[in-house]
């Protein structure tokens, strides 16, 4: 029987994606849906498990069903399809994705957020197990590996795949029939541990990602936003919006996350946006300002972290290359040791010291921050444009000092103080220490400009006020202005040409290496290098 039902998938005459028998669902969920798709009007679909279902328990609330609320039902159709207990094999092989996909139409929209269950058994629980038997698990991963059983519940034999495969079929299924699929990773469970909440429900958070990033498809890291949010409210207030369980939303969680996911939906870039469809209270959400950024998180908590903070000399744009730009940040961790130590490149693009603060930036590195890690900050680029003004407004008042200035800050319409650079790096570094990290600070690596047969030094800018904190408040200091410097004129003009993307500030792929280098280098040179970084050489 194995044999022949390969044999038929093999031909296409069999789909693994066909309907079964539902298994029986023991978790809290009616089946119910929300919304019915209007003729000639486009429809936002949500395809998920119990967290974004309408369930049955009134302290049990998927955040699909208030979604609604945040959209023109003259506009769009919101249609919640979720049901609570399924993973992404199950709402498959149960038929209600053929179900869902029978539904769209040119021009709509597919939410698809599994991960909660995926984890479960793939057949049966293990020897000894309390928990119902559910057989809902897909197998770890991305790849195309896959697993025939006789299914313990359905008693029919069933092709099995990765989380990954199931989720591609899912963006393909929608894409042939001219709608969009948009990815989002797994709500965040109310789950702490040493003052920090959980922020992914294992690895499923970052497979969404990465099938999304290689399907070339839209992602909402909904697990993200929400364990952001989290951390700043702390336990206490975080509890109000669990009830039954810390998985499960009530009412006032539901709505919570429903603007989480409204939130990452308005901030996405691209041709496809959701404005158009939005009412005055989906208008009303801010949009997500860093899901575009693909900002990265410890892969392994666990493991101390170090943490890079910077500008887009230390990290360009997303990370990926944009018009050949690369930051030295992206390939430090090819000169340490990554079973010891994860590297977070958090750098931003155009931010000074000044705003990588006032953004928000840096509260968000805190989230992640704990004792043993360390931050290496590297700023001045940008300091040292208009204190106010329509375009940026990021500069600091140069020096090191105690001086500020008032401003009525004309991007965001708020009152701000600002302060001297020295005073920001000084900031960074004491809230660091605070919370048992160790801070590295870096003056900024030099540009591509000439003078005389030498590459232009910083010492009497930032790359002194830098050294000034660095020394003032005994911490260590990399000279990366002077190291690099020497490296460029070793090499001779011609040479660093290559080295750079652009006129004279952002390096190329070969540039970014040579630095990353550079700063590796000036990592294994302190008395505590080794323990810091893990390095490898």
């Amino acid at each position: 029987m194995l044999r022949l039902l390969l044999i038929l998938t093999g031909l296409g005459l069999i789909s693994t994606g066909s309907a079964q028998a539902p298994a029986p669902d023991l978790a809290v969920n009616p089946g119910a849906s929300a919304g019915e798709r209007v003729p000639g009007r486009p429809a936002l679909f949500v395809a998920g498990d119990s967290t974004a279902a309408r369930n049955g328990d009134p302290d049990v609330q998927g955040w699909g069903v208030p979604f609604a609320d945040y959209f023109d039902a003259n506009q769009v159709t919101v249609v919640n399809r979720a049901r609570g207990g399924r993973s992404s094999r199950t709402f498959v092989t149960e038929g209600l994705w053929d179900k869902l996909l029978a539904e769209v139409r040119p021009g709509d929209v597919v939410l698809i957020q599994f991960g909660h269950n995926d984890g479960g058994a793939i057949n049966a629980e293990p020897t000894g197990s309390t928990r119902p038997l559910r057989a809902r698990g897909s197998l770890p991963g991305l790849g195309e590996e896959t697993e025939v059983i006789d299914n313990i519940l359905t008693h029919k034999v069933e092709l099995v795949h990765t989380f990954g495969w199931y989720l591609r079929k899912m963006v393909a299924d929608v894409r042939a029939r001219s709608a969009t699929p948009v990815l989002l990773s797994p709500t965040a469970r109310n789950l702490w541990k040493e003052g920090k909440v959980e922020r992914g429900n294992g690895a499923y958070r970052r497979w969404a990602r990465d099938v999304a990033q290689a399907e070339g498809v839209a992602f909402v890291d909904v697990s993200r936003i929400l364990a952001d949010d989290f951390q700043s409210r702390g336990p206490e207030a975080t509890q109000a919006f669990f009830t039954r369980d810390h998985t499960h939303t009530n009412d006032a969680g539901a709505n919570h996350t429903a603007a989480a996911v409204v939130a990452g939906l308005k901030g996405l870039r691209g041709d496809w946006k959701v404005a158009p469809w939005l009412c005055a209270k989906g208008l009303a959400v801010t949009a997500d300002p860093i899901g575009w950024l693909n900002l990265p998180e410890p892969a392994n908590p666990a493991m101390p972290t170090i943490f890079l903070i910077g500008d887009s000399t230390v990290r360009n744009g997303r990370g990926d290359g944009s018009n050949g730009e690369w930051g030295w940040g992206d390939y430090l961790g090819a000169w340490l040791n990554l079973t010891k130590v994860n590297v977070v490149n958090r750098a931003i693009g155009g931010l000074s010291s000044r705003t990588f603060l006032t953004q928000g930036h840096w509260e968000r590195v805190l989230h992640l921050l704990k004792p043993g890690d360390v931050v290496i900050m590297q700023f001045g680029h940008n300091d040292n444009g208009p204190l106010n003004d329509t375009s940026r407004a990021r500069g600091t008042i140069k020096g090191t000092g105690d001086e500020s200035e008032a401003i009525d800050n004309l991007i965001t319409g708020q009152p701000e103080v600002v302060h001297s650079y020295g005073w920001y790096l000084r900031h960074y570094l004491e809230e660091a220490e605070a919370h048992g990290a160790t801070p590295i600070i870096c003056s900024p690596v030099p540009r591509k400009t000439w003078r005389e047969g030498k590459i232009v030094r910083n010492q009497a800018g930032y790359g002194g006020w830098a050294a000034t904190v660095a020394q003032a408040e005994g911490v260590a200091f990399l000279d990366l202005g002077e190291r690099i410097a020497a490296r460029y004129e070793a090499l001779g003009p011609e040479a660093v040409d290559a080295l750079f993307a652009d006129p004279h500030t952002h390096t190329s792929l070969a540039g970014a290496k040579l630095n990353a280098e550079v700063v590796a280098q000036a990592l294994a040179e302190l008395p505590e290098g080794a323990r810091l970084a893990g390095l490898k050489k």
